[in-house]
């Protein structure tokens, strides 16, 4: 049975949907003022993955993933360059549409904006405000978080420890304007000249915590099976999502909690992240380093781990990588002069191989041990394309579970489709050589090699005839 280790029992726990056959799973979007950078990345990939997990296990997934598109940073954005914040939102998105593309994440079910759900918001807040778990404030709204019986629950903290730390990090003037300093914005009074809508409060803008609230309720319904990200946001954005959540709807807001690791740089591990300036854009790394290695990379270390951002890291993934997409091509090969039928003892091993994948990975998604099952079935593969005689039920098992298998961690094994061309000029080629080496003209097939080296192709002379492979 698939368990997943839930971050507010802090145990595994057999993983129940609400509806049989069907997941429904909210995870933290970006705030869109800049590229994403792989620490952002990285719970995009982690989330994911999971997804097709379960998608490869049976489940209808109803993936939600919002987009912040109102606040400080958009705001002060917006002023450095003399524009818009829904200019800059609308720039930002378009970026993370193409760089998840271009890691291939799957698009989510739904992508909510906050500025397209302000009338939700209001609403959301004056219920809580009628509940008496929120209070206005000189046109701020604040939620009473010492009201709410399981307050800390999910980070493991006690209020009053949590009290302290907010009477550190809060200005002065917005203490002031609270009865608690452990209290939070659910809306906040706008400046002079900044983006707003009219409420019954005044103009403002929501608060942060509020947005991811109304939006996965609004989409999946006050309960639902998994929310998701990252652990720098356990508290105080998750935490507080539960309280306004179920101080509304009195309901429990998520079954299960999934929180990724961080990314961290360099041998010494440090965090990685906006504020120290030591983040990479996946933008920028994408324009040198093949988005599918990038990708597998860091959907092959567990969700919950840390990822050590490294060159040599990198390197380890593309060899890895490199070897799968090998083991496809062998067995691709040889369907050219493949007989009729299956060998069953082949078949048992990759039975035993594909169990071994789905019993790691539904271990709270151990894509290490995953992957691990999936080298053996590369292995597999390779042994049983070099025999002389090879048989194509089993070629095409082999094949099409090895693609199955690296498709749940996001990567493609084929060559693009856009490849083809190339493909067919490159056999002619090989084609060509073939012909001067039988009539004795060495030296013409050894250019043809040579040129084809040059441009990364290599040619492999194996038994079954020349096939090739693209470094």
């Amino acid at each position: 049975m698939l368990s997943v280790f839930n971050t507010l029992t802090r145990q595994k726990e057999p993983f129940k949907p609400i509806t049989p056959g069907v997941v429904k799973m909210y995870v933290c979007g970006p705030t869109v003022y800049n590229y994403i950078h792989i620490g952002n990345a990285r719970s995009a990939i982690a989330f994911d993955t999971i997804r097709r997990y379960f998608e490869y296990r049976g489940y209808h997934v109803d993936y939600v993933s919002n987009f912040t598109d109102v606040d400080d940073k958009l705001i002060k954005r917006a002023a450095e360059d003399h524009t818009t914040v829904p200019a800059v939102a609308d720039r930002f998105i378009q970026a993370f549409m193409e760089d998840t593309a271009a890691v291939n994440i799957e698009p989510a079910t739904a992508h909510p904006r906050a500025s397209e759900n302000i009338p939700e918001i209001i609403a959301f807040v004056q219920v809580l405000i009628d509940k008496g778990y929120a209070y206005e404030s000189a046109g701020d709204v604040y939620y009473r978080a010492r009201k709410f019986k399981n307050y800390g629950q999910l980070s493991d903290q006690r209020i009053d420890d949590l009290e302290v730390g907010a009477s550190q990090h809060t200005a002065d003037e917005e203490t002031d304007r609270k009865e608690d300093p452990i209290d939070f914005a659910l809306w906040k009074a706008a400046k002079p000249g900044e983006i707003s809508w009219d409420s019954p409060w005044g103009a403002g803008r929501p608060g942060w915590h509020i947005e991811c609230s109304v939006m996965s309720t609004k989409y999946l319904g006050d309960t639902f099976d998994i929310h998701g990200g990252g652990q720098d946001l356990e508290f105080p954005h998750h935490e507080n999502e539960i309280a306004q959540s179920e101080a509304k709807t009195g309901q429990k807001f998520a079954n299960y909690w999934l929180h990724n690791g961080f990314v961290t740089v360099g041998d010494d591990n440090e965090k990685m992240s906006k504020s120290l300036g030591n983040f990479v854009t996946v933008h920028d790394i994408i324009k040198t380093v093949d988005p599918q290695v990038l990708r597998f990379f860091m959907a092959t270390t567990q969700y919950r781990r840390p990822i050590q951002y490294t060159q040599g890291n990198l390197d380890e993934a593309a060899n890895n990588l490199d070897k799968l997409r090998n083991a496809y091509r062998n067995l691709t090969f040889r369907l050219k002069d493949a007989t009729t039928g299956t060998d069953e003892a082949v078949s048992a091993q990759l039975k035993t191989l594909t169990d071994n994948f789905v019993t790691a990975m539904d271990d709270d998604f151990n894509v290490q041990n995953g992957v691990a099952a999936v080298y053996e079935l590369a292995k597999l593969a390779n042994v049983y394309a070099a025999k002389a005689t090879v048989q194509s039920g089993t070629l095409t098992a082999l094949s099409e579970t090895l693609v199955a298998l690296a498709g749940v961690f996001g990567v493609t094994l084929a060559a693009p489709a856009n490849d083809s061309l190339a493909d067919d000029a490159i056999q002619a080629l090989i084609d060509e050589r073939e012909a001067a080496r039988k009539a004795k003209d060495f030296a013409k097939a050894d250019q043809i090699r040579d040129d084809l080296k040059a441009q990364g192709i290599i040619l492999e002379d194996t038994p079954q005839g020349v096939r090739f492979r693209k470094e």
